[in-house]
């Protein structure tokens, strides 16, 4: 029997963001009621725009006092993705602001249960896969929910908040009869998402015909780049099918190298510039591809786009979107990451 999403009171919190919003256009398709909590640090109204008569919004900040209370009275369904996030260089540079994390998820799980909702599904994240595993490029190797164990070795407070909020949600099922799922996205990209993650980045760097065309390391690191909508498929699948708190990947099982994706970036531009490796820029782990056969197996989701097919419609949307001066100026500036710490600084 299929699930009814008709009727369904829905909370998505982050719902303003590039996963959010899109996640909203597929439960509101399906029938569902939604209200959004999101504080605007990165999600935009304007992701939001077709909606805006259909959704109630509530534009304030979860770890405020009362505010994941007021949010959850009359929910059916949590889908929890706001959280303080970044790319790369703001995983491995800015440990503050995801250490929030621990405490933004704490309150929303526990307001859940105090509400009686009927299940929370979260975003987790490929960061809370132990550093160690994931050090060799040479080695062919697909990340598997069960390698994520003592002892534990996550990525940098992004990935402990990750891993605590995993842990946390499966204590709740045990003890107390709670329902939930956990979706570990890996590297999402698509229309709306933000140009500090690394595809979107590469997007902005040829759509202002950088030369050199700057990346990050050597561009040996294996990576796996999910498209937003293969990501939100699964996710609803997960909250359709999975109770007990069981983590599944949410990836494509393609190994890729950044060198590749950049030259596949740079091809869709028609243009040839030189390639400048920046050897001192943050990296991550070298060898990070989902194995994604649990999902298959537990909630019938695979992904439909590859990486070239889902550039299709990204590239398309960003040209369509962004204008040539102020992407200019961003990628001048430092990128996203210089305006996440101005914005730190500001809560102290």
């Amino acid at each position: 029997m299929s699930f009814d999403w008709g009727g369904k009171k829905v909370l998505v919190t982050g719902g303003a963001s590039c996963i959010g919003s899109h996640l909203v256009e597929s439960l509101l398709a399906r029938g569902a009621k939604i209200r959004i909590v999101d504080d605007f640090t990165t999600g935009s109204m304007e992701n939001l725009k077709a909606h805006l008569e259909n959704v109630e919004i509530i534009k304030a900040d979860l770890r405020e006092p009362g505010v994941a209370r007021e949010a959850m009275k009359g929910m059916q369904i949590v889908f929890h993705l706001a959280a303080d996030h970044g790319g790369r260089a703001y995983v491995d540079l800015c440990q503050a602001g995801p250490a929030s994390n621990l405490f933004l998820d704490g309150i929303v799980f526990w307001e859940a249960v105090r509400a009686k909702v009927d299940k929370v599904v979260f975003s987790s994240s490929g960061c809370v896969y132990p550093n160690h595993i994931q050090t060799d490029v040479t080695k062919k190797m697909y990340l598997t929910e069960d390698q994520v164990g003592p002892p534990y070795d996550a990525d940098n407070m992004y990935g402990w908040a990750k891993l605590m909020g995993e842990m946390t949600l499966k204590a709740y099922c045990h003890d107390l009869g709670f329902k939930a799922a956990c979706c570990r996205y890996f590297i999402v990209y698509g229309p709306r998402a933000k140009e500090d993650l690394s595809i979107m980045a590469m997007i902005a760097k040829a759509f202002v015909k950088q030369d050199p065309f700057e990346i990050w390391g050597d561009g040996e690191q294996l990576r796996n780049w999910t498209y937003v909508q293969d990501i939100v498929d699964g996710t609803i699948l997960a909250a359709e099918k999975v109770d007990d708190g069981s983590v599944v990947n949410i990836g494509t099982t393609e190994r890729l190298r950044v060198i590749d994706a950049a030259n596949m970036v740079i091809e869709m531009f028609n243009y040839k510039p030189k390639i400048a490796k920046l050897l001192n820029m943050p990296v991550g782990p070298v060898n990070r591809i989902a194995d994604n056969s649990k999902a298959k197996k537990l909630i019938g989701w695979e992904p439909k786009f590859t990486l070239r097919q889902g550039l299709v419609p990204t590239i398309e949307w960003y040209m369509d979107n962004k204008d040539l001066e102020q992407v200019k100026k961003m990628l001048a500036s430092g990128g996203l990451l210089n305006s996440r710490k101005a914005e730190l600084a500001t809560q102290r």
